[in-house]
Protein backbone atom coordinates (compact mmCIF):
# COMPACT_ATOMS: atom_id res chain seq x y z
CA UNK A 1 0.00 0.00 0.00
CA UNK A 2 1.26 3.45 -1.04
CA UNK A 3 2.23 5.90 1.74
CA UNK A 4 -0.87 8.51 0.48
CA UNK A 5 -3.51 5.10 0.77
CA UNK A 6 -1.91 4.55 4.22
CA UNK A 7 -2.59 8.10 5.37
CA UNK A 8 -6.24 8.04 3.58
CA UNK A 9 -7.05 4.76 5.44
CA UNK A 10 -5.93 5.50 9.21
CA UNK A 11 -7.05 9.61 9.05
CA UNK A 12 -10.74 9.03 9.54
CA UNK A 13 -10.03 6.20 11.94
CA UNK A 14 -7.66 7.91 14.12
CA UNK A 15 -9.91 11.09 14.13
CA UNK A 16 -13.26 8.44 15.28
CA UNK A 17 -11.11 6.92 18.33
CA UNK A 18 -10.44 10.58 19.10
CA UNK A 19 -13.55 12.02 18.75
CA UNK A 20 -14.85 8.89 20.71
CA UNK A 21 -12.41 9.45 23.78
CA UNK A 22 -13.52 13.20 23.26
CA UNK A 23 -17.52 12.17 23.81
CA UNK A 24 -16.23 9.82 26.68
CA UNK A 25 -14.68 12.74 28.45
CA UNK A 26 -18.57 14.29 29.13
CA UNK A 27 -19.10 10.77 31.19
CA UNK A 28 -16.72 12.15 33.75
CA UNK A 29 -19.60 14.40 35.54
CA UNK A 30 -21.23 11.32 36.61
CA UNK A 31 -18.27 11.27 39.59
CA UNK A 32 -20.00 13.25 41.86
CA UNK A 33 -19.78 13.76 46.15
CA UNK A 34 -22.30 12.20 48.17
CA UNK A 35 -23.23 9.10 45.92
CA UNK A 36 -21.65 5.58 46.76
CA UNK A 37 -19.07 4.61 44.45
CA UNK A 38 -21.10 1.58 43.51
CA UNK A 39 -24.03 4.69 41.96
CA UNK A 40 -20.71 6.61 41.08
CA UNK A 41 -19.69 3.47 38.38
CA UNK A 42 -22.84 2.69 37.52
CA UNK A 43 -24.09 6.23 36.58
CA UNK A 44 -20.64 5.98 34.61
CA UNK A 45 -21.34 3.08 32.49
CA UNK A 46 -24.39 4.51 31.93
CA UNK A 47 -23.05 8.00 30.84
CA UNK A 48 -21.02 6.07 28.58
CA UNK A 49 -23.43 4.44 26.40
CA UNK A 50 -22.92 7.04 23.68
CA UNK A 51 -19.60 5.91 23.28
CA UNK A 52 -19.95 2.38 23.33
CA UNK A 53 -22.49 3.38 20.64
CA UNK A 54 -20.10 5.11 18.47
CA UNK A 55 -17.45 2.59 19.21
CA UNK A 56 -19.70 0.07 17.51
CA UNK A 57 -20.27 2.11 14.62
CA UNK A 58 -16.28 2.47 14.08
CA UNK A 59 -15.81 -1.15 14.45
CA UNK A 60 -18.65 -1.36 11.23
CA UNK A 61 -17.14 1.46 9.00
CA UNK A 62 -13.39 -0.05 9.85
CA UNK A 63 -14.97 -3.32 7.83
CA UNK A 64 -17.25 -1.37 5.62
CA UNK A 65 -16.10 1.95 4.43
CA UNK A 66 -19.02 3.35 2.88
CA UNK A 67 -21.77 2.22 4.59
CA UNK A 68 -19.81 3.34 7.67
CA UNK A 69 -19.37 6.44 6.41
CA UNK A 70 -22.39 7.47 5.38
CA UNK A 71 -24.04 6.46 8.82
CA UNK A 72 -20.91 9.00 10.79
CA UNK A 73 -22.32 11.81 8.43
CA UNK A 74 -26.34 11.26 9.16
CA UNK A 75 -25.51 10.84 12.94
CA UNK A 76 -23.36 13.95 12.95
CA UNK A 77 -25.87 15.87 10.93
CA UNK A 78 -28.49 14.36 12.39
CA UNK A 79 -28.08 15.50 16.12
CA UNK A 80 -26.19 18.79 15.04
CA UNK A 81 -29.83 20.05 15.32
CA UNK A 82 -30.48 18.48 18.42
CA UNK A 83 -27.58 19.31 20.18
CA UNK A 84 -28.00 23.31 19.22
CA UNK A 85 -31.07 22.95 20.66
CA UNK A 86 -30.48 21.94 23.63
CA UNK A 87 -27.48 23.42 24.26
CA UNK A 88 -29.60 27.25 22.86
CA UNK A 89 -31.76 26.50 25.32
CA UNK A 90 -29.27 26.27 28.52
CA UNK A 91 -26.98 29.21 27.69
CA UNK A 92 -28.96 31.34 25.37
CA UNK A 93 -26.28 32.20 22.50
CA UNK A 94 -26.04 30.84 19.49
CA UNK A 95 -22.45 31.39 18.97
CA UNK A 96 -21.79 29.14 21.44
CA UNK A 97 -24.10 26.45 20.50
CA UNK A 98 -22.53 26.45 17.40
CA UNK A 99 -19.00 26.46 18.80
CA UNK A 100 -20.29 22.98 20.75
CA UNK A 101 -21.97 21.98 17.52
CA UNK A 102 -18.67 22.21 15.85
CA UNK A 103 -16.72 20.15 18.52
CA UNK A 104 -19.26 17.43 19.15
CA UNK A 105 -21.08 16.69 16.04
CA UNK A 106 -18.64 18.15 13.14
CA UNK A 107 -15.75 15.47 13.55
CA UNK A 108 -18.11 12.77 13.16
CA UNK A 109 -19.50 14.40 9.92
CA UNK A 110 -15.88 14.66 8.77
CA UNK A 111 -14.52 11.17 9.74
CA UNK A 112 -17.82 10.17 7.52
CA UNK A 113 -16.63 11.89 4.48
CA UNK A 114 -13.15 10.63 5.04
CA UNK A 115 -14.35 6.88 5.42
CA UNK A 116 -16.48 7.44 2.17
CA UNK A 117 -12.97 8.62 0.66
CA UNK A 118 -10.59 6.21 1.60
CA UNK A 119 -13.50 3.94 -0.08
CA UNK A 120 -13.64 4.99 -3.13
CA UNK A 121 -9.29 5.35 -3.27
CA UNK A 122 -9.12 1.90 -2.33
CA UNK A 123 -11.43 0.96 -5.03
CA UNK A 124 -9.75 3.09 -7.38
CA UNK A 125 -6.54 1.49 -6.74
CA UNK A 126 -8.33 -2.43 -6.81
CA UNK A 127 -9.56 -1.56 -10.55
CA UNK A 128 -5.92 -0.43 -11.21
CA UNK A 129 -4.25 -3.21 -10.26
CA UNK A 130 -7.19 -5.32 -12.17
CA UNK A 131 -6.19 -3.75 -15.13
Amino acid sequence: MKKSNRIIYWIPRILCILAILFISKFALDSFTPGLTIWQQLGAFFIHLIPSYILLALLIIAWKWEYIGGIIFIVIGLGFSPIIFIHNYNMNHSVWMSLGIILAITVPFVIVGVLFIVSHFKKKKNLQKTNH
